[in-house]
This record gives C-alpha cells, sequence and structure tokens, in this order.
C-alpha cells in the first residue's frame, strides 16, 4: 500500500545519504498550490474589503449552500449548544481545557529589564495583542479541539477580545456546528460567527455591518488551521492582519526500529491518513521487517476504518510511504530534513533519540504518546507548522499572541557617554543626521 523509498547504500550504489536539501527534494510531501489559490479568492477579498458583511453572506451562500441570518451567532444558540452537549464530549473537553492551560500558562513571559550601563536600560515588554479572530475549520470534519488550542493560548497571553468563526451548517440551520459553539462557550467565549473560508478572513481583517446592524469590529491577528483557500486568504491580508502561519495539509512521520509494535505504527498512520486525501503518513525505519509488518497491518486496518476510502487515498498518495535507512543517526537524519508536523518516535530508548532531533512541529516520545494524543489531551497545542516549515517555525503558543516591546530609558549622563560612538556610526554610514539628533542635546561631540 505504501511507496517504498530505499535510501540505504545498497540500493544508491553504495552512495551516502544525501545532504539535506536533496534529502527534502526526494522525500514524499502533499503537495499545496497556494498561489494558484491567492488569483481565486482576491476578487472575493476586495469584495468583503467593499461590502463587508453582505459579500461574505453571499460567498457563503455560494460555497456552504447556506445563509445565515445574521454572522453573529445568538447568544441562545451558544447557551442551547452547551445544555445538549453529550457529557461525554463535555468531560473530554474540559479536560482538554484544563491540560492546555496548564502548559499554556508556563510559558507566559515576564518583562526583561537590562541594565546597560548606569542610567541607560533595555526592557522588553510582553504586550498581548488586543483582538484575534480564531478559525474553526468545518470541511471533512468539524474541530472543536482547535477551538481549544486556538482560544486557550490567546486567553492565557492576555488577549482582551476574541472572536470564533466557523463555517455554518445546513444541517445546524446555519450555525456552526453545535460542538463548535459549545467548545466556545466552556472556554467564556460569547462571540462566534457563523462564517467559513477566505470570505470569513476577510471580513475578520476588514470588519463590518451585521444584518442586524450590530458592528462586527475587524480583528489584529487571524489563527487557526483550513484549507487552501483560507491558507491564501491569510498569505493575502498579511500586513492588514497579523497571521500565525500558512497551514498545509496534515502529516505524520514515525521513526521506527525492530522494537516498535507493528499495529501501533500502522494505527498511528491511519489516525493522520483519515484527516483528508492529501494528508502525508511517512515511516521512516532501517528495520525492513518492521515495514513489511506495518503494510500488512494497514492491508487489515484500512478497509475496517470508519472512512476507509479517504485513509487508502492518502496512503497511497505521492506525499505518503516507508522510507528505509541503513541505521538510526541516518534516520534522525533523514526526518530532520523532513521537518514533519507530528513526529513520533518508536525506538529503543525513545527519549534519547527524540532529544537528538532538530525540526519538528511536536515530537512524541515512545508506544505511549501517540499524535491523536497531542490532537486533544496531553496539553501541547496540535496547530503545528507543516509542510516542512518546522525546519524554521514552532507551532502555535501563547507567545504567538505576545510581542515584544524595547522600552529604552537612557540618562542625559549615559548618552553623553555613547554619543561619539553614535556619530561614529552615523558617518559611517553616511547618515549625519542621525548623530546631529544626539549633539544637539549637548555640545559638539566627536569620535
Amino acid at each position: 500500500m505504501l511507496r517504498r523509498l530505499d535510501l540505504r547504500p545498497d540500493a544508491r550504489n553504495g552512495a551516502p545519504l544525501p545532504r539535506p536539501a536533496a534529502l527534502r527534494a526526494l522525500m514524499p510531501r502533499a503537495e499545496l498550490n497556494v498561489d494558484a489559490a491567492v488569483g481565486a479568492v482576491r476578487p472575493l477579498i476586495d469584495d468583503v474589503r467593499e461590502r463587508g458583511a453582505t459579500a461574505a453572506l453571499e460567498a457563503t451562500e455560494r460555497f456552504d449552500r447556506i445563509r445565515p441570518e445574521t454572522v453573529r451567532v445568538p447568544a441562545a444558540a451558544i447557551a442551547a449548544a452547551v445544555a445538549g452537549l453529550d457529557p461525554d464530549v463535555r468531560a473530554a473537553l474540559e479536560l482538554s481545557i484544563e491540560r492546555a492551560r496548564a502548559v499554556h500558562l508556563d510559558q507566559r513571559r515576564a518583562d526583561v529589564v537590562t541594565q546597560v550601563v548606569p542610567g541607560g536600560t533595555v526592557t522588553e515588554r510582553f504586550v498581548p495583542v488586543r483582538r484575534v479572530g480564531l478559525y474553526a475549520p468545518g470541511g471533512l470534519a468539524v474541530y472543536p479541539s482547535s477551538v481549544i488550542m486556538n482560544v486557550v493560548p490567546a486567553q492565557a497571553a492576555g488577549v482582551g477580545s476574541l472572536v470564533v468563526a466557523s463555517p455554518p451548517q445546513a444541517e445546524f440551520g446555519g450555525l456552526p456546528h453545535p460542538t463548535i459553539l459549545a467548545a466556545a462557550a466552556l472556554l467564556g467565549v460569547d462571540e462566534v460567527w457563523a462564517v467559513g473560508g477566505a470570505q470569513c478572513v476577510a471580513l475578520l481583517a476588514y470588519g463590518g455591518t451585521d444584518t442586524d446592524g450590530a458592528e462586527l469590529e475587524p480583528v489584529d491577528m487571524v489563527t487557526g488551521p483550513g484549507n487552501v483557500y483560507v491558507t491564501a486568504a491569510k498569505r493575502t491580508l498579511r500586513g492588514t492582519v497579523g497571521i500565525d502561519a500558512e497551514a498545509g495539509t496534515t502529516e505524520i512521520a514515525i521513526l521506527a526500529d525492530d522494537t516498535a509494535d507493528a499495529g501501533h505504527v500502522a494505527a498511528d498512520l491511519i489516525s493522520q491518513a483519515e484527516h483528508d486525501p492529501n494528508a502525508a503518513s511517512v515511516l521512516v525505519t532501517a528495520s525492513e521487517e518492521l515495514a513489511g509488518a506495518v503494510e500488512a497491518e494497514l492491508a487489515g486496518r484500512v478497509g475496517a476504518t470508519r472512512h476507509s476510502e479517504r485513509v487508502r487515498t492518502a496512503l497511497t498518495g505521492p506525499q505518503s510511504g516507508v522510507i528505509l535507512v541503513s541505521t538510526i543517526d541516518d534516520g534522525i537524519a533523514v526526518v530532520d530534513a523532513y521537518a514533519a508536523e507530528h513526529l513520533e518516535i518508536q525506538t529503543a530508548d525513545a527519549a534519547a533519540v527524540a532529544a537528538r532531533v532538530r525540526n519538528a512541529g511536536a515530537i512524541f516520545v515512545g508506544a505511549y504518546a501517540p499524535v491523536s494524543l497531542g490532537d486533544y489531551c496531553a496539553g501541547s497545542n496540535h496547530v503545528l507548522p507543516t509542510g516542512g516549515c518546522a525546519r524554521h517555525s514552532g507551532g502555535l503558543s501563547t507567545a504567538t499572541f505576545l510581542r515584544g516591546v524595547h522600552v529604552i530609558d537612557y540618562t542625559e549622563q549615559a548618552l553623553r557617554a555613547a554619543a561619539g560612538a553614535v556619530v561614529a556610526l552615523a558617518e559611517a554610514e553616511d547618515l549625519p543626521a542621525h548623530g546631529e539628533a544626539v549633539t544637539a542635546r549637548f555640545e559638539e561631540v566627536r569620535p
């Protein structure tokens, strides 16, 4: 079922493992043509900028085949969603919230004051973003967990104004899925918009007037995963609003050796494949025996899972596969080059192997830390970099919603002591007025 890529020397005429850039070119990876989608969403974004909620609702009717009465979800609908929530689901959401809060509150930053010289300090003050729009997708699946993963770090950072946005569902009378509404309520968020897609990102960025005359206040930042059109809208509007990242299709890589349980590995590959037909599931191993055992497990499990057609499409696509290596060291080099959104380590001494990995959105250590745990209630955040972006970016966290502002406070004497250096550097850069802005405060200072 899974394609194989053999990177062992015997399969490469004795050639060593390629360097990281060459490795990345060889590896399976989902294609995400955001550039093409940008062209498709730009007219829609322009329309929402000009006509606000009316344009967004027209687009919603066109794409989602439902038109809500208002963009903002009535408070009574949110209360009804909580009241009607399955008790087991409520308990699970509350556990997820509790654990995520514990982790994200510990990520808060204290202001840092550095005395550079006597009379001269630089303080880094951490200030939360004022207002944030948090997107919860509603396509092939419904993600109340994404509401938690976006809201909790924003609240931990001290963001004062939050709006959750999620596509309206025809099945629920033009409201977002009730579990999305209930999750928002359990988090204390009372502003929810029934709008999705690129039109949602545009409405969050520009704001407008709702059909009942109420103001839809624009936000300063938009976070949360979505499809390629949501991603294209975030790219287009970056600068008008801040964004977290350009999320691509989900992916899992598993680095495993012959101590791994083939059934566990197969189940975990399937768990990510059920997200999307383009989801990537990659096994990296030095054990050909394990690879064969995993493929046998997949053959038996895929047909039995609920979304078997979606899973089979993902596992047999060019974005998924088995990568055979000679050693665990080579396996670490491969997963570092791949920089997976989710990386599982199922090897002997898994913690030591995990400690050697540099590039991953999140690392799951050992047989009892599957990605599914992180998706829901490990306490970690599941909004993570995809498409190899874990080489340079991290996942959503409390820090995402904080801005470091430098506050510079110098006395006259401290400035006087630095004046010569300022003038010298200003002259070196042919920006003499920079130096004059200092010397104007004193008698002329020369380097």
